[in-house]
């Protein structure tokens, strides 16, 4: 009971506007860009005051001692402030994020927090694996920016991303697993029984089995001056603060994925109206039935063959995008779901992967498990696996598959 109190408070927070540390600094800043952005993507309950702003004079008089390498500025509650501080700062500042020793030994190591690394860790850690997850962004992965998953079992009337992730979270550490963030994976090193994996900020961990669970990353618009709208008026994610604020207002939604199709549907309830832009002739291509259905019930308009060439705007307020065939948009808001590219760079060429960087698994690794890697001891899991079918409930089960895997390894190295 008091768990599920917990998590509800949290996710009231989480809808709230005008709780949480305050961010000070101006528009202008990429540094505070930056930081807002994340902290609305680990749904971090924040006030942004834009020191930019005439309405708000008092922001600018608080950081008017402040060089513009210390901005932002940021205030906790209880009179902490921090100056441009890194995202591991943050979360460490808030007591939420886990610090690790310069070498940490474990039985299993999961890079990557989406739903193969949780459910890989719920798994291992409740049968007495000593498991540490390390995530280089935020927790949860894709599955925590779908606003609404309407397909996974056991839920019928559907379930949030943030909700089912933050539970599966909680869930672990209840069962004992270890989950630090923000670590940024660097390379790893098989070895004979053991593995390590290098992790930046100079912490290493060795482990006797390792899951590479990192997902993908969001793929980027090709057009000119992105960065001065990303966190203002572009954004990878629709949460509750992003569709009250687009409450009333023209938005444009870019994509043509299940989570576009769910972030269209979520922004439209909420009052914006919708246009989603997607490059295909046909949606039905790339989303689910169901999804479509409910674009067109809750009233979003649909452009097949449309791709975005250039926005238009100043400050990093949009007012409107040029479509490749000439069209214009009028839109005050972009949100981009264009799929995503595996987060396999720092890997090198350590475990095989194919043409795109997907981790290659079983037969077509040489490997006699079918989810380990080319590498005896390695094991690769959700959306990071070549031929996987890029669903929630798929990189859950086979996060929890590893674990059998794993069992069957550690009989044979030592501890």
């Amino acid at each position: 009971m008091v768990l599920n109190t917990f998590i509800r408070r949290r996710e009231i927070l989480q809808r709230h506007e005008d709780v949480g540390f305050e961010v000070i600094g101006p528009r202008s800043s990429a540094a505070t860009r930056d930081l807002l952005d994340y902290a609305r993507r680990g749904r971090l309950p924040h006030i942004w005051r834009d020191t930019e702003r005439a309405d708000d004079p008092e922001a600018a008089a608080l950081v008017s001692g402040l060089e513009p390498a210390e901005l932002p500025l940021v205030r906790l509650p209880g009179a902490t402030e921090l100056r441009n501080p890194s995202h591991g700062q943050l979360w460490r500042a808030l007591g939420m994020g886990l610090e690790l020793g310069p070498r940490e030994e474990v039985d299993l190591a999961v890079v990557g927090s989406g739903p193969a690394g949780l459910g890989a860790a719920v798994y291992a850690a409740s049968e007495g694996l000593n498991t540490l997850v390390v995530e280089s962004t935020v927790l949860g992965g894709q599955a925590d920016a779908s606003r609404r998953i309407e397909n996974y079992l056991g839920f019928p009337g559907g379930i949030s991303g943030t909700e089912l992730t933050s539970r599966a979270i909680t869930q672990a550490r209840k069962f004992g697993a270890r989950i630090a963030m923000p670590y940024r994976a660097l390379s790893l090193e098989p070895g004979d029984g053991i593995h390590r994996v290098e992790l930046d900020e100079g912490r290493e961990i060795v482990a006797r089995a390792v899951l590479l669970a990192t997902g993908a990353d969001y793929r980027r618009l090709a057009v000119p001056d992105l960065e001065q709208y990303e966190g203002l008026s572009l954004f990878y994610a629709a949460g509750p603060p992003e569709a009250r604020a687009c409450s009333g207002t023209r938005v444009a939604v870019v994509g043509g994925g299940n989570s576009a199709g769910q972030a269209a549907v979520w922004l439209a309830r909420g009052g914006a109206l919708v246009t989603l832009l997607h490059r295909r002739a046909d949606l039905r291509e790339t989303m689910s039935n169901y999804l479509i259905a409910d674009l067109d019930r809750y009233g979003v308009t649909v452009r097949d063959r449309s791709e975005i060439a250039e926005l238009g705007g100043e400050n990093g307020e949009l007012n409107g995008v040029t479509l490749t065939d000439g069209a214009s948009v009028n839109v005050g808001s972009l949100f981009c779901f264009l799929g995503a590219d595996p987060h396999t760079e720092w890997l090198g060429d350590i475990v095989a992967r194919d043409g795109h960087g997907f981790i290659l698994t079983g037969d077509a690794a040489g490997a006699t498990g079918l989810l380990e890697t080319s590498v005896s001891g390695i094991y690769a899991a959700g959306d990071v696996r070549a031929g996987s079918t890029k669903r929630c409930a798929t990189a859950v089960g086979e996060g929890a598959a590893v674990v059998g895997y794993v069992h069957e390894r550690l009989a044979t190295v030592e501890a």
